[in-house]
């Protein structure tokens, strides 16, 4: 089975959004969707690009994609098709990085294939990753016919 895989820079602290993202995680069954949690380092781009990097080497081959402003816009039914396109034809593992406060650190910047925007607005860190597990689950139901997107 195929994965896609999430790090996130930082562990989620809110119980309330915990509880919506696990709603969407418990309804994805294929493809296997996996949240990893590195070490915050206070800002430190430099500390944060190094935990970062650590967890890439422990998954072994992958395409790095990050979630940045300055990334693809894809309304939802084109995102579903992009992903399921890399999924289908990527020998790699696909991962998804969600930087710290301040961003990405220069050496993951350096080692990512692609960029994603969720949107032109900023929002919170916890916001941006319930946001993006609830968009996961939406592809699939798009890829898959289910009725959640209409």
């Amino acid at each position: 089975m195929k994965e896609v895989h999430l790090i996130v820079v930082g562990k989620l602290k809110d119980k309330n959004i915990e509880s919506l993202e696990n709603d969407y995680l418990k309804r994805v069954k294929s493809p296997k969707f996996i949240i990893h949690e590195v070490k915050s380092h206070k800002e430190n781009l430099d500390l944060e690009a190094g935990e970062v990097e650590k967890k890439l080497n422990d998954l072994g081959p992958c395409y790095p994609i990050l979630l940045a402003e300055n990334g693809q816009l894809f309304d939802s039914p084109k995102m579903s098709k992009w992903l399921f396109n890399l999924i289908e034809n990527r020998s790699e593992k696909i991962v998804f990085i969600i930087g710290g406060a301040s961003g990405h650190g220069v050496k993951i910047i350096e080692r990512a294939k692609e960029k994603l925007s969720l949107s032109p607005l900023t929002y919170p860190h916890k916001l941006a990753r319930l946001l993006f597990v609830e968009q996961i689950y939406r592809a699939i139901t798009i890829q898959s016919g289910h009725p959640y997107h209409k």
